[in-house]
């Protein structure tokens, strides 16, 4: 380690290896120019902080659940870890070798495919390093933490022309680009913007309020987001599905059913230009869920109406809270 980067770190203050509230990515819909930003390639899986400490390791969802029952391989793995905190993603590889994440959605049976790609250190030997610059705690993770075990790995960021970026993404099959201003401090559990976001296909969380009945448990589903307090309803899907997912998911709501609609925004009074609208009638067909659940969707476009076109199911999210599931508002960077 270099010997100015040491001197620094042993004047930081004093903690406690502990879980720290993710920092978050903003969404933007053009990458910005300039020499400030690091880039990675934006992982398909689930946000893990790996926390090494006196009693052993914990593996933390964003959610601050401990994932060591469904994750213990890549527990084991990190016994190496030196005391502290890292963050990382725990993603499932495929027989291309690219991230892929409905493969994570069966645990035990793909457990040789799953790794833990960290990209950053928070807290090393007792030492807080969330005020360190971005780029120094990289350093420091390079310096400090020995991989011996294939399933652990340090994620790779590079310095290129953001123009020739998202084709090379698209090229490689990747869901899309994460950038990092190299100056940026850990802001836990803040999106300032530090990092963003670029997806090469479209697609967010959104949370199920309801289903219509069919084969394995339902047709489709009826998903939303939140706004403020307001679940809005956004799309029916049934694209995705095969028996097994449909069983899959249908295990995991049938015990939220509820008389109420939860969606503020149904019926709608609109006839939709796709012959899909959501009117009094056909709500009476449907069945309504506590909204607690959160899945992945990608789509093509949102519509003028606030609704998705061609919207297909790609996994549920167990990482993620309802209650932060709203609409992906993206930023323009001007260049």
């Amino acid at each position: 380690m270099e010997r100015k980067l040491r001197a620094r770190l042993d004047a930081l203050p004093k903690t406690e290896a502990s879980f720290v509230e993710p920092m978050e990515c903003l969404s933007v819909s053009k990458l910005p120019e300039g020499l400030e930003w690091l880039w990675e390639i934006k992982l398909d899986g689930y946000r893990a902080l790996a926390v090494k400490s006196g009693t052993g390791v914990t593996l933390f969802s964003r959610r601050r659940k401990s994932l060591n029952r469904q994750f213990p391989y890549i527990v084991e793995a990190l016994a190496d870890l030196p005391s502290g905190t890292v963050d990382g993603e725990v993603v499932a590889i495929d027989d291309s070798g690219r991230p892929h994440f409905n493969l994570l959605q069966n645990f035990r049976a793909e457990a040789s495919r799953i790794q833990y790609y960290i990209f950053d250190v928070l807290c090393w030997k007792d030492r807080d390093l969330t005020r360190v610059p971005m780029v120094e705690r990289r350093k420091l993770l390079k310096s400090v933490v020995v991989i011996r075990d294939k399933r652990i790995r340090i994620a790779d960021y590079f310095e290129a022309a953001p123009k020739d970026l998202p084709s090379a993404v698209r090229e490689q099959g990747l869901e899309g680009i994460i950038g990092k201003r190299k100056d940026s401090l850990y802001q836990p559990g803040k999106r300032s913007g530090a990092w963003i976001k670029y997806r090469v296909n479209r697609g967010q969380e959104f949370v199920i309020g309801g289903y219509f009945p069919g084969p394995h448990g339902f047709d489709s589903l009826i998903v939303g987001y939140y706004d403020g307090d307001d679940l809005m309803y956004v799309a029916r899907t049934r694209n995705g599905f095969v028996p097994a997912s449909r069983r899959q998911v249908f295990s995991k709501f049938k015990h939220l059913v509820t008389p109420a609609c939860p969606f503020v925004n149904l019926p709608e009074t609109r006839r939709s230009r796709f012959g899909e609208e959501l009117n009094g009638e056909k709500m009476k067909k449907a069945v309504w869920l506590r909204p607690e659940i959160v899945v992945q969707i990608e789509f093509l476009e949102w519509t003028e109406a606030d609704r998705l076109r061609h919207a297909k199911f790609v996994g549920l999210r167990e990482d993620k809270n309802p209650r932060n599931v709203g609409k992906e508002q993206v930023t323009k960077f001007q260049t």
